[in-house]
C-alpha cells in the first residue's frame, strides 16, 4: 500500500473509500518500531531498534517491507540478506533468535480489535526469516 503515496493519484487518496483504510500503511511501516522503543524504552514486549545501526547482532528491516522481503541479519559478524522488492530506508533492531521446534522457527501475529484478542497466525520456516512461502496457519477468536 505504501505505494499509493508516491502514485501520480495520491493526492485523491482522502476522497476515496477504501476497503483497506490508508491509515493501516502507518502501523505496518517497520519505521514504528524505534518510535515504539523511544516511547516504552525496555518492555518487555519490544526489542530495541533504531534508525541508527546498532552494535552486536541486529536484524535490518526496509521501512515497507513484506513477508520477510530484504531483511538483513548480522549475526556473530555474518551478514546475510533475503531476496525482495523492498528499497529505500532501513531500521535496526536487535536480533533475538526465536525458538526451535523440530527444526521449525515460528513466528505468532497477533490482531487486535479494541481491546480484545481478535485472531493470531503462526508462520514457521527452518530459516530465520519467515518468507512468503513460509508455513502459515491462521486461528481465529471467538
Amino acid at each position: 500500500m505504501e505505494w499509493l503515496l508516491r502514485d501520480e493519484y495520491s493526492r485523491w487518496v482522502d476522497r476515496t473509500r477504501w476497503v483497506e483504510p490508508a491509515w493501516k500503511m502507518l502501523l505496518s511501516n517497520k519505521a514504528i518500531l524505534p518510535i515504539l522503543w523511544e516511547l516504552f524504552p525496555s518492555h518487555p514486549n519490544l526489542l530495541p531498534a533504531s534508525f541508527e545501526p546498532m552494535a552486536g547482532d541486529y536484524v535490518a528491516k526496509p521501512f515497507w517491507s513484506r513477508e520477510g522481503a530484504n531483511v538483513t541479519l548480522c549475526v556473530n559478524g555474518e551478514k546475510s540478506t533475503t531476496p525482495g522488492p523492498c528499497d529505500g530506508p532501513v531500521i535496526y533492531q536487535k536480533f533475538h533468535r526465536p525458538p526451535e521446534f523440530h527444526g521449525q522457527h515460528p513466528i505468532i501475529g497477533s490482531w487486535i480489535i479494541g481491546e480484545e484478542a481478535g485472531g493470531l497466525g503462526i508462520r514457521e520456516d527452518a530459516t530465520l526469516v519467515t518468507g512468503n512461502l513460509s508455513r502459515f496457519v491462521p486461528h481465529y477468536i471467538a
